[in-house]
């Protein structure tokens, strides 16, 4: 017999309407794997009572329509949920408990999720990988002596371990995407707008978006579609970009057609290109070879596209971290208690002032404009995820602010351009490296979609599947 945490979140979900499991039972076997098996430091905090409150709750209910009802989900720990710890990663809110809940922790308890805990982030999420003063790092499952990505890397490492069925996470220059890839899983990031509760709009840049995290598309889009919060169909009618004419509104739906035949573009250079030595590792260039090679089978049209002129991205694309940053409003006389990397951002924005901020703001949405006239002849565009293998816990030099920032770029020029331009992106495990030890770690890709066009990355991501087993992958190292 198949154990619970080997299902999927669509098998969880069948069972759990057909009544042949019940939403106690499924969240009582999820919390004894995070106490027994949390090997990579995923959770920084379980709230056992409250789990198990909701799953009776879900249990009991008449109507068994939310989205994702009876579900096991953790919040990332950027999220906050009263009476939960809320101190961010930061030894500066040490102890803090939020008295709010965020309207994207709302979302998935209203479509019927039932909450864990809470998934490790970086401080404030500010970098490309999962480690703080407060937490320690998070780290590959089955790999301790690599990171799990970030800044999600919490939400990859725990249904990495079959700790969750998915994640939830967010996104505002490769967090969802970088982890997933890292860990072996599909990662998720929509549209600007696309999720209500958190999708970039109103914010400082307009960076951060909230997604899903999954060992398969079909999870995937089916927990996009509870963040999005949509019912019988319909999204809601809070301020949300509306999908296109011939979308017929579910994303679960696309993935499980997985159809269609389009017109694929691999995308030649980078936004560092003219600030940084980025070099594409060859396990990332074989990533994209491997999904070239499958996406030609199924008889897509495939060419190249070049990224348009970037000059000034890496100013401007600081400035807008650096202008959201600012809003945490951390005094100066209490900076010392934050680590290198998030001193860095949050000192550096009180020189950005208005006007830089403006500036930059006008640059990204030039760039955006350059961006989607070069993709418009094509329905994706295809990049590495990562442009280089997992890194070693001591690659990036975390006393160092400013040095680890560029360190991150190196390992991830592909992904903040996304988020500047407000595209949606998926992350694919599509390849295998294998090291000189005779193991083997994930390597993934990008794919880039027109905005609102979240189907067709899900639909050419499904297809990808059916004929590259990151699934089987995913679940054989996952340890009992």
């Amino acid at each position: 017999m198949t154990a619970i945490h080997e299902l999927g979140a669509l098998d969880l979900w069948r069972l759990l309407h057909a009544r042949e499991l019940s939403a106690v039972e499924v969240a009582e076997h999820f919390l004894e794997r995070i106490e027994r098996l949390d090997e990579a430091n995923a959770f920084v905090h379980v709230d056992r009572e409250l789990a198990l409150r909701q799953a009776r709750a879900a249990d009991e209910a008449d109507d068994r329509t939310g989205i994702i009802h009876g579900l096991p989900f953790a919040d990332k720990m950027l999220t906050r949920r009263a009476g939960q710890p809320a101190a961010m990663g930061s030894r500066w809110l040490e102890g803090a408990v939020a008295d709010v809940t965020d309207p994207m922790a709302r979302v998935l308890d209203t479509g019927g999720g039932v909450v864990l805990g809470r998934t490790a982030a970086p401080e404030f999420g500010f970098a490309g990988y999962t480690r703080s003063a407060l937490h320690g790092s998070t780290t590959l499952p089955g790999r301790p002596d690599l990171h799990a990505g970030g800044s999600s890397g919490g939400a990859a490492a725990a249904v990495a371990q079959g700790l969750l069925p998915f994640a939830p996470g967010s996104d505002g220059g490769g967090s969802i995407r970088i982890p997933a890839a890292t860990c072996g899983l599909v990662g998720l990031k929509p549209t600007r707008g696309r999720v209500p509760a958190h999708g970039g709009v109103g914010t400082v840049g307009g960076l951060v978006t909230a997604g899903a995290i999954g060992r398969s598309v079909m999870d995937v889009a089916l927990l996009t579609d509870a963040l999005i919060g949509r019912v019988n169909g319909d999204t809601p009618h809070e301020l949300t970009l509306r999908p296109p004419e011939h979308d017929d509104g579910s994303l679960l739906a696309a993935a499980v057609r997985g159809e269609g035949r389009y017109r694929i573009a691999v995308m030649t250079g980078t936004p560092w290109d003219a600030t940084h030595d980025i070099r594409i590792a060859p396990e990332a260039n074989a990533a994209v070879e491997v999904a070239l090679a499958a996406l030609e089978a199924f008889g897509h049209e495939l060419g190249e596209v070049a990224l348009p002129d970037a000059t000034g991205y890496a100013d401007a694309f600081t400035a807008l971290w650096r202008g959201g940053a600012a809003a945490i409003g951390v005094p100066r006389a209490e900076r010392g208690r934050l680590e290198p990397l998030a001193r860095w951002i949050i000192d550096t924005s009180d020189e950005l002032g208005a006007g830089g901020l403006a500036k930059a703001q006008l640059w990204a949405s030039a760039f955006e404009r350059r961006v989607l006239a070069a993709f418009a002849p094509w329905d994706a565009v295809l990049t590495p995820a990562t442009a280089l293998t997992p890194r070693p816990l001591d690659w990036y030099p975390i006393d160092d602010g400013e040095a680890d920032f560029d360190r991150q770029v190196l390992h991830t020029p592909h992904t903040s351009f996304v988020n500047v331009t407000g595209l949606p992106a998926i992350a694919l495990p599509v390849h295998q490296a294998a090291t000189d030890d005779g193991d083997a770690l994930p390597m993934g890709v990008q794919l880039i979609g027109r905005p609102g066009e979240e189907a067709t990355l899900l639909a050419i991501g499904r297809q990808l599947e059916r004929r590259i087993p990151w699934k089987q992958r995913a679940l054989a190292r996952i340890r009992d």
